[in-house]
């Protein structure tokens, strides 16, 4: 058995450990941005063709103690990394730390890469070269106190890259965070969704993706077939299976309006790109102007906020107008909004039933979830008997 970490956005780690576990991982473990878990060559395939949540999946190869960057650089030396991929992959060092004694990052990267490199010359008589931008191999460390730890990244290109966005918006949601908060939300078809402020569509084409029970992965190379043992055989069954469990085109319960044109037009792409175009109902309007498109549902949205679009006063004076919207016209939904401003609940005027700490990239945001019910937010007071 393989031991494997797995990446996510950080606040999604409880829903990857599900979302591993249901695939078939052994003994999934959270830590802060990821999850550990053991299985075999299959399940690394199968978790990078498969996983909504994942931004990389990276197979272990090697662990020791340290004391020094010298510790890290014959530890690597130590490794086999002939065994691992030909001499004729580019490659990329990444090194990452929480609470290393070591003085430079940069410095841990530069040894670690001439380690793999003395290996290979002093086995092959040629070294691989370095690739920053597209490389076939990318190598990773991560260090604690006293530990470095050695990978393989088997996804290449971050999980959350499906290969189906033909032009982004300003300030695009990553599609595995927006996966990760239709999870969060509980959604599933046919629970009516909509998003209102829907921007180039990254919520509508992952929920399409749910319905259509479509694999995130399923048209896009990975980091695996670069390595040495990858089994095409293996790779090839494991695909057909996704592509033929694929649902059949329908229009689902899906919404997604915004009042930009634009934004529209660029969703419409982004839906028809992923061979989703007939699953979701789209249309030009400002979530002021309309309302709901059922009864009840559940509501997502990623609002403009200050570090991403607009300005300040101007979000100000929008939160309050769309909390009265929200009150007004979506009694029986329950919405769930993420955004970095944290004045949302204060301005929106809704009090918030759950808070979740989430990370877009860099950006610390909060998925906040209001239960919607007419008029006030407020708790009635229970019916006395006089009455």
């Amino acid at each position: 058995m393989e031991r494997y970490f797995a990446t996510c956005p950080r606040g999604l780690e409880q829903v990857l450990a599900a979302e591993l576990a249901a695939l078939g991982a052994r003994e999934p473990k959270t830590v802060e941005g990821g999850a550990s878990f053991g299985g075999d060559l299959a399940l690394c395939y199968k978790t990078n063709l498969e996983s909504r949540v994942a931004s990389r999946v990276l197979r272990q190869v090697g662990e020791a103690r340290y004391h020094s960057e010298h510790d890290i650089f014959n530890a690597a030396r130590a490794l086999p990394w002939t065994q691992l991929f030909d001499v004729s992959r580019t490659i990329r060092v990444n090194v990452s730390a929480i609470k290393s004694p070591v003085r430079s990052l940069d410095f841990v990267t530069l040894r670690v890469k001439d380690a793999v490199c003395d290996v290979f010359r002093a086995a092959q008589g040629r070294r691989p070269d370095v690739d920053t931008g597209s490389p076939d191999v990318r190598i990773h460390v991560f260090l604690t106190r006293d530990v470095a730890t050695f990978y393989l990244d088997s996804s290449g290109e971050a999980l959350f890259k499906r290969g189906w966005r033909s032009r982004t918006g300003e300030a695009p949601l990553r599609e595995n965070l927006a996966a990760g908060i239709l999870r969060l939300a509980g959604w599933r078809e046919p629970v009516p969704l909509f998003d209102p402020m829907c921007g180039s569509g990254t919520f509508l084409v992952e929920a399409a993706m749910m319905a259509l029970d479509v694999a995130p992965g399923l048209d896009r190379y990975f980091g695996f077939e670069r390595l040495a043992g990858y089994d095409a055989s293996l790779w090839r069954a494991l695909r057909e299976k996704a592509r033929a469990r694929r649902r059949r085109m329908a229009r689902f319960p899906i919404y997604g309006s915004d009042k930009s044109g634009a934004a529209v037009g660029l969703a419409r792409e982004n839906l028809a790109a992923a061979g989703l175009a007939g699953a979701v109902e789209l249309k030009q309007m400002d979530v002021l102007d309309g309302g709901s498109p059922a009864p009840v549902g559940i509501l997502v949205a990623n609002p403009p906020y200050g570090e991403r679009i607009g300005d300040d006063a101007e979000l100000a004076a929008f939160y309050p107008k769309l909390g009265d919207v929200l009150k007004q016209r979506y009694a029986g939904w329950t919405a769930y909004i993420l955004t970095a401003d944290m004045r949302l609940p204060k301005l929106i005027g809704l009090k918030a039933s759950r808070r979740t700490p989430l990370y877009n990239g860099a950006l610390e945001c909060r998925l906040f979830e209001f239960r919607l019910v007419a008029g006030s937010m407020r708790r009635k007071k229970p019916v006395t008997g006089a009455e």
